[in-house]
């Protein structure tokens, strides 16, 4: 009775609680055993359909992982293989275990392929890339800056024509090469095999070093306009110091380029003093028809600059491409 005379009138029962309350109280069912057994259970236990995709991520992230082991296999076994051939005799090439190292090493295949030539083929070799890259800077670095900077129809009409150049293919072009060269009187020399390479070269430095240099701020430059730069002065000062990593991966790209080109020295070079390494190697493998180790001696050997070069700028390398194409 003195309950419901409390919820009647509303007024504070014995306790501190409110007759509303108290009422609510009653009306919710009170917990059993079970139910406080389950409840406890829900946080514990997880439902099928929140592990699926754990498990699922998983074997998401070793796809990438093997994918990676898979190439690394792949790229340097053949490096390993010829390496640990180039170390071996004659007889042991025959006779030793191809996934071991040489039971006799030996230096001999290394002195053979020297002493038939091959410093005088690294030096022509060389003498083609610095002066091919040389000029793809200097061509590419002015040009790049000016379409970057001075936006006008002038220069999208000249970035347009650099792309086309991206899309003639070398095989389509050799012939009309083939004939400029021999008019100019440049045919059997090293500088028709330096101009081809710089023709072909350019477009693709071009489009690097513009994405590059677009990405620097707009308001370096205006601080330099400001301060009386001229664009010489703000070419030479702030844009090849900023683009360095741009700068090495075009470097490192056409080096590799220049290094393995074939088919210009196959067309426009015949004698032996203008020959250059991919030729010599051609050279090579018919003078060792059957000496497998001393063609592996020269294709390494050949290969060490490029290992190097790649090496030493990996960082710059990858530092340029993300930042070239990140528009």
């Amino acid at each position: 009775m003195r309950l419901n005379r409390a919820l009647l009138s509303g007024l504070p029962f014995a306790g501190g609680q409110s007759a509303p309350m108290r009422a609510a109280a009653r009306v919710a069912p009170a917990p059993s055993g079970e139910a406080d057994l389950e409840k406890k259970r829900v946080p514990t236990e997880q439902p099928p359909h929140q592990q699926r995709p754990f498990r699922t991520s998983r074997l998401v992230e070793l796809i990438p992982a093997f994918c990676g082991l898979l190439w690394f296999v792949v790229a340097f076994y053949p490096l390993f293989y010829m390496l640990m051939s180039s170390f071996r005799s004659q007889a042991g090439f025959y006779l030793d275990n191809p996934w071991l190292p040489p039971s006799q090493p030996t230096l001999e295949n290394y002195s053979r392929v020297w002493e038939n030539g091959f410093g005088l083929y690294l030096l022509n070799s060389l003498f083609v890339l610095v002066i091919s890259v040389a000029l793809i800077l200097l061509i590419s670095v002015p040009a790049a800056y000016a379409i970057a900077r001075m936006r006008n129809r002038l220069t999208r009409a000249i970035f347009s024509l650099f792309l086309l150049g991206l899309a003639i293919p070398l095989q389509a072009v050799i012939i009309p090469i083939y004939a400029l060269i021999s008019g100019m009187r440049l045919y059997d020399t090293l500088f028709a095999l330096i101009l081809p390479y710089v023709a072909f070269g350019v477009p693709l430095s071009v489009l690097v070093l513009v994405t590059f240099i677009r990405d620097i701020p707009a308001e370096l430059h205006e601080a330099m306009r400001l301060d009386g730069a001229s664009h010489w002065q703000i070419l030479w000062r702030l844009v090849i110091p900023l683009s360095r990593p741009a700068l090495i991966t075009v470097t490192i790209y056409e080096s590799i380029q220049v290094w393995n080109g074939f088919l210009f020295p196959l067309v426009l070079t015949q004698s032996p003093e203008v020959r250059v390494l991919p030729l010599a190697l051609w050279s090579f493998q018919g003078q060792y028809a059957a000496d497998v180790p001393a063609i592996m001696a020269a294709v390494f050997l050949s290969a060490v600059p490029m290992l190097l070069l790649y090496i030493f700028g990996r960082r710059q390398l990858l530092t340029g491409l993300l930042a070239g194409f990140s528009r």
